[in-house]
Parts: structure tokens; sequence; C-alpha cells
């Protein structure tokens, strides 16, 4: 039987141990580290919740972060970890294990001050990473009910974010950029439409995928296929929705500093053409019709 060496015990609920295929590594669970000596051996059938961290400078961070952490926390964000790596599949970015760590702490410590930050980003964050967002749901209600604190709904779109980075190798600095861009690109079509678009409406998901999903691929460098007939058409049937969507596409050509296929601009241009039947199809029926 395979079994982990004990390499320091950090506290009564971490250790770092080293793995017989991935070296030094992180092992968190409730009193794992008590009277636990380096040397010390333990069966790898026996470890539930351990995390690989390959980089050293993240091995260290780590090990900086933890003496301000209360233990009961710790034990915490490796149940939320835990949960989460089961719900995905696949291995998680490791980054996650300090970013998610040292983010919850950060918002526990607020709450306690009672300094509250508004997430500006909370609904497109729950339409276009619903997955991740119930993951995230459930990592606060978990912390809610072991630590009696209770984060709040603005909160779990932030802690969805890191889950999204940590499934899809992505910086949260580069997710959190995206999630901006959407929002800054969804505030131009409403602008130039002079509509609001309803939060709750298929339409409003719909746009909101789109980019999301439009944004991915031009960070990808994945090349989508012209048709050269539909563009013409698009052009000369709905120049204003054209002109709206070739503008999008320029935004984000300047925001990701990288090439938007001329595809992507007839593709958007059906979406915004719809948004702007639905406005027309709105306007029609407030207007009172004489008897």
């Amino acid at each position: 039987m395979s079994s982990l060496k004990v390499a320091k015990a950090l506290n009564n609920n971490v250790i770092i141990g080293m793995h017989p295929e991935h070296d030094e590594v992180v092992v968190i669970g409730k009193g794992i580290g008590f009277n636990r000596r380096a040397g010390d051996l333990m069966p790898l059938d026996s470890v539930e919740k351990l995390f690989i961290l390959k980089s050293h400078e993240e091995q260290e961070q780590y090990k900086r972060l933890l003496p301000e952490l209360d233990e009961k926390l710790i034990e915490v964000i490796g149940e939320v970890l835990h949960l989460v790596q089961l719900q995905a599949k696949k291995p998680l970015n490791e980054h996650i294990l300090i970013a998610l760590t040292d983010h919850i702490a950060f918002s526990i410590n607020r709450h306690k001050q009672g300094i509250t930050i508004h997430n500006p980003f909370l609904y497109e964050t729950r339409e276009i990473y619903p997955q991740e967002y119930k993951m995230a749901e459930q990592a606060v209600a978990l912390i809610r009910d072991k630590m009696n604190v209770d984060l709040g709904e603005d909160e779990i779109g932030f802690v969805a974010l890191h889950i999204y980075s940590a499934m899809t190798n992505q910086h949260i600095s580069e997710v959190r950029k995206d999630s901006r861009l959407i929002a800054d690109m969804v505030q131009v079509v409403e602008t130039t439409l002079d509509y609001r678009i309803p939060l709750q409406s298929l339409d409003y998901s719909r746009l909101l995928t789109h980019l999301r999903f439009a944004i991915e691929r031009v960070r990808r460098g994945e090349i989508v296929q012209e048709i050269y007939r539909l563009d013409k058409l698009l052009n000369e049937e709905y120049p204003e929705m054209y002109m709206l969507a070739w503008k999008l596409t320029k935004i984000m050509e300047k925001r990701l500093r990288k090439p938007v296929y001329p595809a992507e601009v007839s593709y958007l241009t059906m979406h915004l053409q719809r948004l702007s039947q639905r406005k027309e199809q709105g306007e029609q029926q407030t207007v009172i019709k004489p008897e």
C-alpha cells in the first residue's frame, strides 16, 4: 500500500507531505496534523483532501498564509475545495488553494467589521457561469453552517469566478476582466438601442452567453468560418445592428488585444436584431390606441 510521508505538520488541520508521485503536497483535514511528526507515514487511501502545489513559490505563499488563519476556517476551506473537486470531475488549477483561502479569509474579516462590497457583475456571473455559481452557493452555505458567517449573495458571485478560474486554468484577473468586458458591451448595446433589456429574459441570457463564448473563441484564437453571403445579407438588411455588432467586436479586439474574425459580426448581428425587434414589440404594446 502506497504511503505519504509527513514532511511537516503546519497545525492541527494541515500537514505538508511527500507524495510518491507528486513530491510535496498539502493535506487538509480535521485533526490530521495532531501529534504528527516529520517522517511519519500515512496510507494514501486514508487521505481525503490532498492538494498539489507544484510551484515552490506557491508552497511558500501558502505556508506564510496559514499562521494568519483560524484552524476551523482552514478545515472548512478544505471541505469547500473537496466539494468543488468532486463536482468539477477534472483537476483544478492548484492556485485555487491559495487564492480562495486568501479571498474567503479576507471576506470573513470584512464581514466581521461590517464592511460590505457590492458585486456589480452578480447577475452576469450567475447567467454566464451557472455550474460554477451553483458550486459557489454550496460553498458559501457550507461556510455559513460551519463558521456561523453569512457572506451573502454578492460573495457567491466572487467565489464562482475563483472556481471558474481554477476549472479553466485562467487567472482570476483575466476572468474578472472578461466579466467587466461583457457588462460593458451589454451597456453599449442598451445605450445604442435605448432599451433596458429585461434581466430575467431569455434574450438577455442568450446575449450574455453569446458574448462569453465569443470572448473564449477570441482568446483561443479559434477560426470562425466566414459566410460571405450571410454577412452581405445582414449588412444590407440590418445596417444599424450590423454596425453595432462591428463596434462590439472592435471593443473586444482592443480589450483582449487579439483579432476578432469578421464572422463574429454576422452572428452577433442576429442576436442584436432580435433585441431590436423585442424593443419595437414592447413599444407597440405600450401605445394607447384611441377608442
